[in-house]
């Protein structure tokens, strides 16, 4: 079996479409076809009923699904344990959404150096649906992100709960106005109950989509803005901000996802790694 058919399957499950799993894997929508072609041959079965709609399991694709996303894993797994470097018993690759890795990606590196040294590490940033989907495929072992939606073959695991809060910059006898509040990209979940707490708030005049980045440009102009409040602690504690008093705060929570398919004994050790990471970077 041609790992690259494998692949290829999976994608068109995906993206529920040739056109899509083309996309994504920047093959023309020929070569997608010729490969399912192939992979039907090889079976004697069809796996996909094609229509206007796009692309949907047969039974037989329903059973192959499985082995394909294990023949992926497996391969994955194989290409990292040929490649160990030297005294390293295993190799773990863990990613992360931008937004976690400093400190907390930081923290757990410098935690599997001490504790872990038999293990290599392989780290990797990206957005949470490009992780989620990595995971799953088993390009990753591991992936730490905010939004853990269910997929199969994937266990989300509660690793911290955070806090936004609102805060504004210093000296509070600086008047601010509307327009001096910036729209942070937390996600769908924050965005909808953001709308629901300040239904009259008007449009933002910026809007950005990493933290850090809004944070040194409020402090820089002056403004407002939702934060991590592990984030901005020091902040606070300076005095270079301040709560916003009576605004609601959001739960922010974060996920350590795995495979089901991942190395037991080291995603121990990687979860073991995380949750001690959390309790100093939170």
């Amino acid at each position: 079996m041609d790992i690259g058919i494998a692949r290829t399957f999976l994608e068109v499950v995906k993206t529920g479409s040739f056109v899509g799993a083309a996309n994504k894997l920047n093959l023309t929508q020929t070569a997608v076809s010729a490969r399912i072609r192939v992979l039907e041959e090889q079976l004697d079965r069809p796996v996909f009923i094609r229509n206007k709609a796009g692309a949907r399991l047969t039974p037989a694709g329903e059973q192959f699904l499985r082995f394909a996303t294990t023949l992926v894993q497996v391969w994955s797994r194989a290409q990292r344990a040929v490649a160990l470097p030297p005294g390293r018993e295993t190799v773990v690759t863990v990613g992360a959404e931008l937004s976690l890795w400093n400190p907390l990606l930081r923290h757990w590196l410098l935690w599997m150096r001490r504790e872990c040294s038999d293990i290599a590490v392989s780290t990797h940033i990206a957005s949470s649906e490009q992780l989620m989907e990595q995971v799953q495929d088993g390009t990753l072992d591991a992936a730490v992100l905010y939004a853990a939606p269910r997929r199969p073959g994937v266990i989300a695991e509660l690793l911290f709960e955070e806090k936004l809060v609102l805060v504004r910059t210093t000296p509070v006898s600086d008047p601010l106005s509307a327009e001096d509040h910036v729209q942070i990209d937390w996600g769908d979940d924050f965005a909808a109950s953001y709308q629901a707490a300040f239904p009259d708030q008007p449009k933002a005049v910026v809007s950005i989509s990493y933290g850090p980045l809004a944070l040194e440009y409020i402090l820089a102009t002056g403004g407002s803005g939702y934060f991590r409040k592990g984030f901005i602690r020091p902040y606070l504690e300076e005095g270079r901000l301040t709560l916003v008093p009576g605004s609601p705060e959001f739960s922010y929570s974060a996920y350590v996802a795995h495979s089901t398919k991942a190395d037991a004994g080291a995603m121990d050790r990687v979860r073991k790694g995380l949750h001690a990471a959390a309790a100093i970077a939170i």
